[in-house]
């Protein structure tokens, strides 16, 4: 079964990171995602940009309307995304439980239902 976890924060948070921080949690985000890749159960893992450069797009009378964003008008937003194939919601929460920023914050788990052919 296919799931997605998804991780949190803001710019506050990134910015109490020094260099050296910053360079460790991308090696240690590196080091899961290669371990998961080679399990096969990590089909996916995306970073996303800072709320500040997120759009909302709408269509109003037939033609594309764009404005800042994001949608959710909350202090913490996406910050990453991983899509995991798993043989079950054990499995997920186990991996979910060793992604390097598990220890500071949540690791948010959904189950996938439906995917597009």
């Amino acid at each position: 079964m296919k799931y997605l976890l998804m991780t949190y924060g803001n710019q506050e948070k990134w910015a109490a990171l020094s260099t050296e921080g910053w360079t460790e949690a991308v090696a240690q985000q590196d080091a899961f995602n290669k371990r998961y890749q080679e399990t096969g159960e990590l089909i996916g893992a995306y970073g996303l940009g800072d709320a500040a450069v997120s759009r909302l797009v709408r269509r109003q009378e037939g033609l594309p309307a764009v404005s800042d964003g994001p949608y959710l008008e909350t202090k913490e937003y996406m910050a990453s995304f991983y899509l995991l194939d798993c043989e079950d919601e054990q499995r997920a929460l186990a991996i979910a439980a060793d992604m390097p920023w598990a220890d500071r914050e949540p690791v948010e788990l959904w189950p996938i239902l439906h995917e597009a052919k």
